[in-house]
């Protein structure tokens, strides 16, 4: 085996499982990564590890990337990308792991375990009850043993699976890049499994042969891989393989404290991106789950978080998923970090996919365009844009008698219906038709018919927009036109004399 740290070139990855979504922690680690080796001037590496051939899920790949395409987090190599270090999917590998377990056998580093699941059942439950770790009793890890289980597994026609042979004495130390240096006792440990008895490897195996092949200078993942790091370490040792830098990243909590998880919301990038948030609060957000420029900055674009990203600024603290300071987040990108022009396509696109389709394709980007500058001080998920935006494509407005009339007009409809014809009849006669006129004006109606006017106001609110909230009334009223509010008035002056 060659050493992975064959140059100065820094060389990272993410190997998820194809098994469905990107998960939030999965996405975590691939922006520390990759953000990594950008700062380096290095690559970012995309690995599949499919050897789990029972939970793999159709089209996962494809939507891995796409998660990562969506946050901004492009591979420099992987499948369907291209790279010199390929196949880029383990099931393409399967040979180098076979070859690997073949030899750690031959030079007394591994051995064939026949045990049935049915008899390693029967040793965990046995010492659980005795309150003892529950480990392996390594009974095939001698001749005789292994000679007798694994004639009955041929009897049973069963295959056996590849073991680590774990030194009985010993220990390792890990010098993590996050949380500094750790000594293991190797006799805690267990001969674990290396490649299953459908051929395929484990984790432990596959990944270090993997990286190696890669030449992946730097792992950076979760902390629940860190109780398996003097493992992997032993591992390392007896296939020659100089590891590569080891950071153990905190995990990601729900606000309980407990591990991130359905219960607490949505847990992949995807379901985030169908929920209204746009991909740089997502992965500002995500950047800041677990390191920190400073104690001030929440704020950082992809090229900053590129800029200033070291592991020695990781915490050690597991991060808590807070999602009222991510929809914080996302109303201040929409607010103050996004271009009027870029906002208007993402407000059409969104209003595409969401509203019904009774209302008239394409939508009309001209009309978004001058709503974007009523609305953007107001939104914090862009599912609430079709909400804001609604009346202005369609003219189908839909709102009961007790919403037009309010608390002000409920016990007098007839002022109401007086109010709305005054109203109709400034409108008709209006000539400049834009917001300040239009405010003066139904100012001027209010004095005149002694009414607030706050209550004149959210009469016409309802009659012109079907809402009770909307946005802002008469620079609603410019652009929906004259014609169109004056008909929508009339339409309202028959709800209320009803």
């Amino acid at each position: 085996m060659t050493s992975s740290l064959i140059s100065n070139v820094v060389r990272t990855r993410i190997a998820p499982s194809p098994t469905g979504f990107l998960h939030l922690g999965t996405a975590r680690t691939a922006l520390y990564s990759w953000a990594y080796a950008r700062h380096h001037g290095g690559q970012f590496v995309l690995r599949i590890e499919d050897t789990d051939r029972t939970r793999l899920v159709p089209e996962s790949v494809e939507k891995i990337l796409e998660s990562l395409r969506w946050l901004g987090i492009e591979p420099d190599e992987g499948p369907g990308l291209g790279g010199d270090y390929g196949p880029y999917t383990q099931s393409e590998r399967v040979e180098s792991y076979q070859a690997a377990a073949a030899r750690l056998i031959a030079q007394g580093d591994a051995y064939e375990c026949w045990c049935s699941s049915e008899r390693l059942d029967a040793v965990r439950a046995e010492q659980q009850r005795l309150k003892q770790p529950p480990k392996y009793d390594r009974r095939c890890r001698e001749d005789a043993g292994r000679a007798e289980a694994q004639r009955e597994a041929q009897a049973e026609g069963r295959g056996a699976v590849v073991r680590f042979k774990t030194p009985l004495e010993g220990s390792v130390t890990l010098d993590d890049a996050v949380r500094g240096a750790s000594t293991f006792d190797v006799a805690l440990l267990d001969d674990f499994v290396i490649l299953k008895s459908d051929g395929f490897p484990t984790y432990h195996l596959a990944y270090m042969l993997d990286d190696d092949a890669m030449r992946i200078t730097h792992v950076l993942r979760g902390d629940e891989w860190l109780p398996s790091a003097p493992r992997h370490l032993l591992l390392y040792r007896a296939l020659g393989i100089t590891p590569p830098v080891l950071a153990h990243l905190p995990l990601i909590l729900g606000p309980d404290g407990s591990k991130l998880s359905k219960r607490h919301g949505a847990t992949s990038v995807f379901e985030y991106r169908d929920l209204g948030y746009l991909p740089e609060a997502v992965f500002n957000f995500m950047g800041l789950l677990g390191w920190s420029l400073d104690d001030k900055t929440e704020i950082l674009s992809h090229d900053e978080f590129v800029q200033h990203f070291t592991l020695d600024r990781v915490v050690k603290n597991p991060a808590i998923f807070n999602v009222e300071k991510l929809t914080w987040m996302n109303g201040v990108y929409i607010r103050e970090h996004t271009s009027a022009d870029r906002l208007t396509d993402i407000f059409v696109a969104r209003l595409d996919a969401d509203l019904p389709a009774s209302i008239a394709r394409p939508i009309d980007r001209a009309v978004i365009a001058r709503v974007v500058p009523l609305i953007r001080e107001r939104v914090k998920l862009l599912s609430e844009v079709a909400d804001y935006c609604d009346f202005f494509l369609s003219d189908d407005l839909t709102y009961s008698r007790d919403d037009l009339l309010g608390k002000a007009f409920a016990s007098k409809p007839d002022a109401a219906a007086e109010a709305l014809d005054r109203v109709i009849t400034v409108a008709e006669a209006l000539a400049d038709w834009e917001q300040v006129a239009l405010e003066t004006e139904l100012r001027a109606v209010a004095d005149e018919l002694a009414l607030k006017a706050g209550d004149l106001f959210s009469l016409v609110r309802v009659a012109v927009t079907g809402k009770r909230v909307s946005p802002p009334l008469f620079e609603s009223m410019e652009i929906l036109g004259s014609a169109r509010c004056v008909r929508r008035l009339r339409a309202s002056r028959l709800v209320a004399g009803r």
